[in-house]
């Protein structure tokens, strides 16, 4: 009888990270109409969002805890972007 494998339990810090990257896209989103910023900076914003994304799934098995911090980088790279955009290029 062959001798079953046993597993290592799956880590729920990906799973954290993939719904934190969920909420930080709704605020991507959510930017041009609360704040008015232009569309090259939404891009952007964007496109560093997809980067996330990418970074959490190929992540996911091997540095799970790393995939739980993304979405709080992207989420601190918004704030920024938002806050200096509003006071320095005069969204508001």
């Amino acid at each position: 009888m062959p001798q079953s494998t046993v597993r290592e339990p799956l880590s729920p810090w990906p799973f954290v990270g993939l719904v934190g990257l969920a909420c930080v896209a709704f605020l991507i989103g959510a930017t041009p109409v609360a704040v008015g910023a232009p569309w090259w900076a939404i891009s952007l914003l964007v496109v560093l969002w997809l980067v996330a994304l990418l970074l959490a799934i190929t992540w996911f098995t091997t540095r799970p805890r790393a995939v739980a911090l993304l979405p709080v980088v992207v989420a601190v790279v918004w704030l920024a972007t938002v806050v200096g955009g509003a006071r320095l290029l005069d969204w508001a």
